[in-house]
């Protein structure tokens, strides 16, 4: 996820060794464009990249490295093309506001944990984090994530988060989950519209997210409200019970003047 302040030159081979001892099929980092290098050497591949990711200045380029073919196999490649051409094209269509009268967008807090376990439990067979369990949650609440929710008649029915790297001033968008009787409403778009406001208020300068390849509703979500499509991991993540290609999507998040 990040490369710490004193990793070894080796880092990269001691990743395959790692991987190879507990015969896992792909390794996936994030890395500055800098130490892009000394990766692809050892053999790692760039699938994405998102400008300015650190501190709104350095590019981070997202690199795999396969230890078996199948995982790098491309099979569904035309299929997850077509959704991603699709998002382009409704990109051009300007997003539905919510509808106050049947629905209520808040932030959640603490006595929510419970309920917001219950929801990702109904929406994801699995998840590559662990937000079926109510401690994690917390946890994450306490630290660096900021959860926000969309109700109907007092019951959430939607669910996302800002996972805000303070360090670096960047903030994954991710954890969108909606009931699925309530889909079709636009809930997503309107969960990040007001998370882009609150890390926008925070400093945060680049927004991202790794969105299913394969979900229609959440690649439109982010063509319409602006962001670049930065480029495909393949086979990446354990998701919905299966592993799935994730897309990269990005957008800058303009930054308030100081108050002088």
């Amino acid at each position: 996820m990040k490369i710490g302040d004193n990793s070894p030159d080796s880092l990269p081979s001691d990743l395959i060794d790692m991987a190879n001892v507990h015969d896992y099929s792909k390794i996936f980092v994030k890395v500055p464009l800098d130490s892009l290098g000394q990766f692809v050497r050892e053999g790692y591949v760039k699938e994405a990249s998102i400008p300015g990711f650190y501190n709104g200045e350095e590019t981070g380029a997202f690199l795999g490295y396969y230890l078996s073919e199948s995982r790098a196999s491309k099979e569904d490649a035309e299929t997850l093309d077509s959704i991603l051409y699709l998002a382009f094209d409704k990109s051009e269509n300007a997003p539905a506001p919510l509808d106050e009268e049947r629905f209520a967008l808040r932030s959640c807090g603490e006595g929510d944990v419970e309920e917001m376990a219950s929801l990702y439990r109904a929406v994801f067979a699995t998840y590559p984090f662990p937000i079926h369990d109510p401690s994690y949650l917390l946890s994450t609440m306490q630290s660096h994530v900021d959860y926000f929710g969309i109700e109907r008649n007092g019951e959430l029915i939607a669910l996302s988060s800002a996972e805000m790297d303070r360090s670096a001033f960047n903030a994954e968008m991710t954890d969108f989950a909606t009931i699925s009787q309530w889909r079709g409403h636009s809930l997503g778009v309107c969960l990040l519209r007001s998370m882009e406001k609150e890390i926008k208020r925070k400093g945060i300068k680049t927004a991202y997210t790794i969105a299913s390849a394969r979900s229609v509703g959440m690649n439109i979500t982010f063509a319409k409200l602006g962001y670049t499509y930065g480029g495909r991991l393949i086979n990446n993540t354990n998701i919905s019970g299966d592993v799935e290609s994730m897309n990269i999507w990005y957008k800058m998040i303009a930054v308030p003047s100081p108050i002088h």
